[in-house]
């Protein structure tokens, strides 16, 4: 079964801009990804400041790529994430929600996402208040589809270690109380899942009391980590046979707009031949689409160094490879040459990693 296939802008550091998400949305529609979340952690308006108004000109580029996914035949989604709201539940908070939600309407959301993560969890009665805070949003919001991140996303320890040690039953507390048709969103056995398994992902549904959507942390490439490295393989440890145990699939995308391509044609790939999907085979096919074949040639010979080495750790063949990439008249080339100065280098902690 073919999950349903979907772009979540969820990273760190630098946001895409209102034409790249255009251009990205535009060009993998027919690829077979169906919805867009529009969620960057450096949109203060949707996180720490989701109180405040967006100007005129905010809400308008809204508006615009709402109409852009429109146009491509894909739900276009906004991710909210009240910050701390859930740590505070005795505060006035209902008007101001309510006014960022009608905001949203405006901006001809399909899908609301309300987003708990990376931030403080430990209060024992969680689920109970972050279920509160969504069902007030459900009643209110104009979305045809609802969605929600737990504090708690993944089996992975280290979300105790940053957030405080989870509630005891937290899933199965947060499921029984969210309606049914609200989608719970999951990012696997870690932050960073190294692959999805049939069982892994029946044992979560039974705990959420639905399916899972996937939030899928490959290929982004954030933080001052992950940021020193392009990821650009093609997606392994994902069988197609794990459709048939989630609602979607989403990937957080890579810093850069137009590498990051490479990775999701390569899922739909191997969504598309299940048990004949050969992942090396499907980054070539995908390089070469979004490359064409010079460059598609020349960034499978640097793979070693773009994607594994990393950029902090290239010594005196940074130069080398820079010089190599400013010579092709590629877009593409440019995000490589762009990555090597450190464009993207991201310096705040990213607690997860």
């Amino acid at each position: 079964m073919t999950a349903e296939l979907g772009l979540i802008e969820g990273f760190f550091g630098r946001p895409w801009s209102w034409a790249d998400r255009t251009d990205a949305i535009t060009f993998l529609a027919p690829h077979g990804f169906r919805f867009y979340l529009y969620a960057p952690k450096a949109d203060a308006l949707l996180r720490e400041r989701w109180q405040e108004p967006y100007p005129p000109d905010g809400l308008g580029a809204l508006a615009a790529l709402a109409k852009a996914c429109h146009a491509a035949g894909v739900r276009f989604g906004v991710g909210l994430s009240p910050f701390e709201l859930h740590l505070h539940p005795g505060r006035a908070w209902q008007d101001p929600l309510a006014r960022k939600l009608a905001e949203l309407d405006a901006a001809g959301i399909d899908d609301l996402a309300i987003l708990f993560d990376d931030m403080r969890g430990d209060v024992p009665d969680l689920a109970e208040r972050q279920a509160a805070i969504v069902a007030f949003a459900a009643e209110r919001s104009k979305a045809t589809r609802l969605l929600c991140c737990p504090s708690y996303y993944s089996d992975d320890p280290i979300l105790d270690v940053a957030f405080g040690e989870r509630p005891a039953f937290y899933l199965e507390t947060l499921g029984r109380l969210l309606d049914p048709a609200i989608r719970i969103m999951w990012t696997g056995e870690e932050v960073r899942a190294r692959e999805y398994s049939p069982g892994h992902l029946e044992r979560v549904g039974r705990q959420l009391g639905r399916k899972p959507v996937l939030w899928d942390n490959y290929p982004v490439n954030d933080g001052a980590r992950m940021s020193q490295h392009l990821h650009l393989r093609g997606f392994t440890g994902r069988p197609a046979r794990i459709g048939d145990h989630i609602a979607a699939h989403g990937i957080n995308l890579a810093s850069q707009p137009l590498l990051t391509r490479i990775p999701a044609l390569t899922l739909a790939e191997s969504y598309a031949k299940g048990t004949d999907y050969e992942y090396g085979a499907a980054f070539d096919r995908a390089a070469r689409l979004v490359l064409g074949d010079a460059l598609a040639g020349q960034v499978q010979r640097d793979l070693l160094a773009l994607q594994d080495r990393g950029r902090d750790r290239l010594g005196e063949r940074r130069a080398v490879l820079r010089e190599r990439y400013a010579a092709h008249d590629h877009p593409a080339a440019r995000e490589i040459v762009a990555w090597l100065d450190g464009h993207w280098q991201v310096g705040e902690l990213v607690q997860t990693q």
